[in-house]
């Protein structure tokens, strides 16, 4: 008769193979081309910062990255398709702020900022930019407000899409300047950039990386940022903050997530090497030119700033009066 220990021992056997295969599977990822979700279309400062992630992450990784334009729906389309892919490391999402903007912003945007992904890293910032055209009489923003509270009913205001950080930036110097701006909302930044030009709309703001050419060029004049501190090679435009707003600090801001549930080891590999490809001169100096400042501090650091910026959109928006759609 077989003892009980000597059939223990031959399952035990059997197993050990599957135990092992495991960790080796594990090991193996990435074992096939990766996809970016953009959920933006083409040329646009989101897919231009996914492309420069991706020239430099796919060396790292060893495979192919394809980026995948997903637009529609102020990103919700492409973020909730994202969100409902496999979490097995092989569907990443880079979207913009409308990531933590839209959850407030509509009533079923597809998806939750904060239980259906996991944080990778965050990409880059980009402070908000208040202009005009460079032939209009308006030099400062206090001529702006100055002008706003002359105009019967309000100046038009250009801005890159409803629920935008430029459209929002905007309603909230008219609640804390006790003016009105009639929002004129264009389908993305470059139209919203050619109706400054055009002097179709006077005034505006986008994210400096949409506007950073033509105010260089002269073609557009900057009023103020919204971003921490001046930017780099724009040393004259003084920041909100700078001109008697404390706190106002708004960025157009880039990340990299995954879907929940993404094994633990995968996230912190794509951390490793998305951090290092982000944290490189070559890629910081892209970045400066897209109008980017770059800020790879890690998952706790985006999750930290998701769960922040969630709450503080929701406030504005109730404050400006914006019904989610």
């Amino acid at each position: 008769m077989k003892s009980p220990r000597s059939g223990l021992a031959r399952r035990s056997l059997f197993a050990l193979p599957c135990l092992l295969a495991t960790p080796a599977l594990a090991q193996a990822w990435p074992n096939r081309p990766l996809r970016i979700v953009v959920p933006f279309g083409p040329g646009g400062p989101t897919d231009v910062v996914a492309r420069i992630l991706a020239h430099g992450l796919s060396p790292a990784l060893g495979q192919p990255i394809v980026i995948e334009n997903r637009g529609g729906a102020g990103g919700n389309i492409g973020t909730a398709l994202a969100a409902r892919a496999a979490p097995d490391g092989y569907t990443l999402l880079v979207p913009s702020t409308g990531f933590v903007v839209n959850a407030s912003l509509f009533r079923n945007p597809g998806y939750d900022p904060i239980r259906d992904f996991a944080p990778i890293t965050e990409l880059g910032a980009s402070p908000d930019v208040f202009l005009c055209g460079a032939n209009s009489p308006i030099r400062t923003l206090d001529d702006l407000i100055a002008k706003a509270r002359a105009t019967p009913g309000g100046l038009h205001f250009a801005n890159p899409g409803t629920g935008s950080t430029p459209h929002l930036a905007g309603e909230r110097l008219a609640i804390e300047r006790r003016v009105t701006f009639l929002q004129v909302t264009h389908r993305s930044a470059a139209l919203a950039v050619q109706s400054l030009l055009a002097g179709t709309t006077e005034i505006g703001a986008t994210a400096l990386a949409s506007s950073h050419a033509q105010i260089k060029s002269g073609d557009l004049r900057a009023l103020a940022l919204t971003g921490p501190q001046r930017w780099f090679d724009l040393p004259d435009v003084p920041t909100m903050q700078e001109l008697g707003f404390p706190g106002f600090v708004s960025e157009t801001f880039l990340s990299l997530h995954v879907p929940a549930g993404t094994p633990p080891d995968i996230v912190a590999r794509l951390a490793r090497e998305s951090t290092a490809v982000m944290g490189n001169a070559e890629t910081q100096a892209r970045m400066r030119n897209a109008g980017f400042i770059v800020r790879p501090d890690g998952p706790d650091a985006l999750a930290q700033r998701v769960a922040r910026e969630v709450p503080a959109w929701r406030d504005l928006i109730a404050r400006a009066g914006i019904t989610p759609e």
